[in-house]
């Protein structure tokens, strides 16, 4: 059975930053341990320094059994990459060789009659079959049927970008639990999968012997997945690691209580400082008058001594201060009136309203046509005012539709994008954004730009460009955006996806004063509960409405 031993690893930034402060925990053979923490603190690198892609600056990592990688770049493929090379990125290195040398013996045939290039060909086939090539391919098939329903011969050559994002995690997930691997990597494996997929991931990693050490931020995932959960904590001398051998049911009361006991443990030690100190200075006083009191003096001062270099217990957490505060305004009473909009290929159309004030969770399977619903609306709907179009320059394609979606009096939408696809901010530093400006927010001086920037957790991030920032530092930035920029209609496309849980809990808050109207495309189970209707966009192509989250169709066809 597979483990990793973690041992007081640090790793220190380009620019001199600690970012891990001797981070130490084990991973026990088929435990299911999650890898928690604020977005920045270093968990990704943590990842890639137990999978060898980066060096860590001291401390070791040991592990036994071999290992399957999904990294975070999936879901998120948009070059030319097939099928074929997104599976051999969880294949052994052997493995991946042999087939780097098959494709590039089959290149140069096409453009080489040589008889040295087909016997190069030939040795190639050879080496891919002894290094157990077909096996895996048989393995691959089965893959793409559970994940794609077609066969790998069908599938092999089809661009990665042509799948959507749960479709590449699908892939890829189904590819590690399937394959020979004893020990499982997945950096944040949940992201772009619908709620069917969760519930999956879910399954097989309750049924699966596999080792797994995961990172994710779905509430609902860790609770129902984890077995025990690794926190990297966040302190002045770069994170470090707190252990809970449990699930996240229990998480969050233990992490008080210890915080609490930190907190009580460092007041203690203040006022037994306080007392020593007090103690060296009242025999240093009569020492000075009475020579008897001088053995008393130096034996305060060595107490003293002693205490210090013992040092203070354990320092409480660092805590995110991630304020969100999104203002909005009144708007007409009707926010979106949509009359038998359907959109081309996905949706049926249908009618509906959307009121002032509404909080909407927008449900349902991948491809069903939702983040095309919130597109158009983002756009301004069908026919849009002046005061209708989006806050911000981001390209949004067009959406082929019929019938008609039209936004009310006053509503200026906001929208946050899945994928976090911003070409308008990308080259620019977050200071640079804020300080420019755009036609619908004013720019800010300095000072004002820290300010906001600090309200939202990015105060070290302030001379970084958008495109360096991880997944959730881009997402809370987005999210600082729309607060700025006067948006009466919140369109959120999955915007928990790559919150931590702190800022998850931050923009829950949020949503909860805002004064206008949320649409948000979600399948964060959690993060559901917090609104008042539902849009459910079926499998069938149908939409209709529910006051409850809807995440099994079946039974809904059963009760309608």
């Amino acid at each position: 059975m597979a483990h990793i031993d973690v041992t007081e690893i640090q790793y220190f930034l380009s620019d001199g930053t600690q970012l891990l402060g001797g981070v130490t925990f084990k991973v026990s053979a088929g435990s299911k341990t999650a890898l928690i923490g604020p977005n920045g603190t270093g968990k990704t690198t943590l990842i890639k320094i137990i999978s060898g892609d980066l060096k860590a600056d001291e401390g070791a990592i040991n592990r036994s059994g071999s290992m399957g990688i999904m990294r975070q770049f999936v879901g998120q493929v948009r070059d030319e990459s097939t099928v074929k090379d997104l599976l051999l990125s969880t294949a052994a290195p052997e493995l991946a060789a042999a087939a780097a040398k098959v494709s590039a013996c089959e290149a140069k045939m096409l453009v080489s009659d040589d008889e040295k290039v087909h016997m190069r060909y030939a040795e190639a086939i050879i080496a891919w079959g002894d290094a157990g090539g077909y096996e895996l391919e048989t393995t691959w098939d089965k893959v793409c049927m559970a994940a794609l329903g077609i066969p790998f011969d069908k599938a092999e050559e089809r661009l990665a970008r042509t799948l959507s994002g749960g479709e590449q995690k699908r892939l890829v997930l189904e590819a590690l639990f399937e394959g020979n691997d004893d020990l499982l990597l997945l950096d944040e494996p949940d992201n772009y999968l619908d709620v069917p997929g969760k519930r999956w991931l879910e399954a097989m990693m309750a049924r699966s012997p596999k080792t797994v050490l995961f990172i994710s931020h779905d509430r609902e995932l860790l609770n129902n997945a984890a077995t025990r959960i690794v926190t990297l904590e966040p302190g002045h001398g770069g994170a470090t690691a707190w252990i809970h051998g449990g699930s996240f049911g229990s998480y969050v009361e233990a992490r008080k209580e210890r915080n609490e006991r930190f907190e009580e443990l460092r007041k203690r030690w203040d006022e037994e400082h306080s007392k020593l100190k007090e103690l060296v200075i009242m025999y240093k006083t009569k020492a000075a008058f009475r020579s008897d009191m001088a053995n008393r003096y130096h034996a305060a001062q060595t107490r003293l001594d002693r205490f210090l270099e013992a040092g203070p217990p354990q320092a409480i957490p660092l805590e995110q201060n991630v304020q969100m505060r999104l203002k909005g305004g009144r708007t007409a009473k009707r926010a979106v009136v949509a009359e038998k909009l359907g959109l081309t290929g996905l949706m049926k159309p249908f009618s509906n309203e959307i009121w002032f004030g509404d909080r909407v969770g927008v449900l349902g399977s991948n491809g069903s046509g939702k983040s095309h619903f919130l597109r158009l609306l983002a756009a301004g709907g069908t026919d849009p005012e002046r005061e209708h179009l989006p806050v911000s320059d981001v390209e949004l394609a067009e959406v082929p539709h019929e019938g008609s979606v039209k936004l009310g009096a006053r509503i200026r939408p906001g929208y946050f994008a899945q994928t976090h696809t911003r070409p308008d901010l990308f080259g620019r530093t977050l200071l640079e954004i804020l300080h420019r400006g755009d036609e619908h927010r004013s720019g800010m001086a300095r000072e004002a730009a820290s300010g906001a920037l600090d309200g939202y957790g990015l105060a070290g991030q302030a001379e970084q460009k958008f495109e360096s920032l991880s997944g959730g530092q881009q997402a809370r930035f987005q999210i600082l955006l729309l607060q700025l920029s006067g948006a009466t209609l919140l369109l959120l496309d999955e915007p928990t996806d790559n919150l931590d849980l702190h800022s998850g809990e931050a923009l829950e808050r949020a949503i909860d004063s805002f004064e206008g109207t949320v649409l948000a495309v979600t399948h964060d189970r959690w993060f559901a509960r917090s609104f008042d209707r539902f849009l459910v966009f079926g499998s069938d192509g149908k939409v209709y409405e529910s006051d409850t989250p809807v995440w099994d169709e079946k039974r809904v066809e059963r009760d309608r």
